[in-house]
């Protein structure tokens, strides 16, 4: 399985779980951030990971995501970070659930994660990818910097991936002059009160389906 952006690297729906065959790249001592763009729909990151190749020993890590230096290409300012994550000591990939980072939709961010010293060279996952880009701290790296200067290298993509959530809604649509529009919410009217309607379900084949 090669490394591919959606699936085992960059923002992605459900967190991976396949080894995704990637070259090696050492990660211990360094801090490294990979250059995605959210959904059309992302408003949230609640879980970020790294592919850990090799069993070493027990490190502490960290992930991140940054906003876009745009004039240097490369990450500028932290906007959410977990400082304090235990590794393990055996391969597969790592991850910090539980995260609340605000992000906008169609915007570029850096993914980043930094692991300290292990006696053993711990390696992470990378791989080609045309258009990709990806930017390392230098070496000795203790944390992640805030801001961040290193620069980038192009057409390359790390094993950093973070899971997203879409904006809150009803998953309902009208249309209005030809136009769908998305519905925020609904309200009903009891006794000359509105209520907010918490769930709504349709009848399809004599069996009840969610709508929102």
């Amino acid at each position: 399985m090669a490394v591919v952006k959606g699936t085992s690297a960059g923002f992605v729906v459900e967190a991976p779980t396949a080894n995704p065959a990637g070259w090696n790249l050492t990660q211990d001592s360094f801090s490294t951030t990979v250059k995605d763009t959210s959904s059309a729909t992302a408003v949230k990151v609640t879980e970020i990971g790294w592919y850990c190749d090799n069993a070493t020993e027990e490190s502490n890590y960290e992930v991140g995501v940054y906003d876009h230096d745009s004039g240097n290409d490369r990450p500028n300012d932290l906007v959410g970070v977990s400082r304090t994550n235990a590794k393990g000591t055996t391969s597969g990939w790592k991850r910090v659930t539980g995260l609340n980072i605000t992000i906008s939709t169609e915007t570029i961010y850096w993914l980043g994660i930094q692991l300290d010293d292990t006696t053993t060279a711990t390696n992470s996952n990378f791989g080609s990818a045309g258009g990709e880009r990806y930017s390392p701290s230098s070496s000795g790296s203790l944390t992640l910097p805030n801001p961040w200067t290193a620069g980038g290298f192009d057409n390359f993509i790390v094993c950093i991936y973070a899971v997203w959530e879409a904006e809150e809604g009803t998953n309902c649509q009208i249309n209005i002059a030809d136009d769908w529009k998305e519905v925020d919410s609904i309200q009903i009217n009891i006794g000359d009160v509105w209520k907010d309607v918490s769930a709504v379900q349709v009848n399809i084949g004599d069996a009840w389906k969610d709508v929102f």
